[in-house]
């Protein structure tokens, strides 16, 4: 699967503890990734500053859905039970 240009589910949703350029101590569930800009896509993406973890995201139908609220709301749920 490919990401959907502009979801951004995976940048605001989950938590990420690595630093972020604009965020040293990464990001908490549910806060906008200050990365993003406003077409909801990532100013790093190619870049080596991009934190590891997001560069090894694999978007998966399981996981993202059909819809962007659908991947919000998975990766929400997943969030709260880990």
């Amino acid at each position: 699967m490919e990401c959907r240009l502009g979801c951004a589910a995976c940048c605001i949703a989950p938590s990420i503890s690595s630093s972020i350029p604009g965020m040293p101590k990464g990001k908490k569930a549910g806060e906008r990734c200050v990365q993003l800009d406003g077409n909801n896509l990532c100013l790093l993406f190619g870049k080596a500053e991009r934190p590891k973890v997001c560069g090894t995201f694999q978007a998966e139908l399981d996981l993202c859905g059909e819809t962007r609220e659908q991947a919000m709301d998975n990766i929400i749920y997943l969030e709260s039970v880990t």
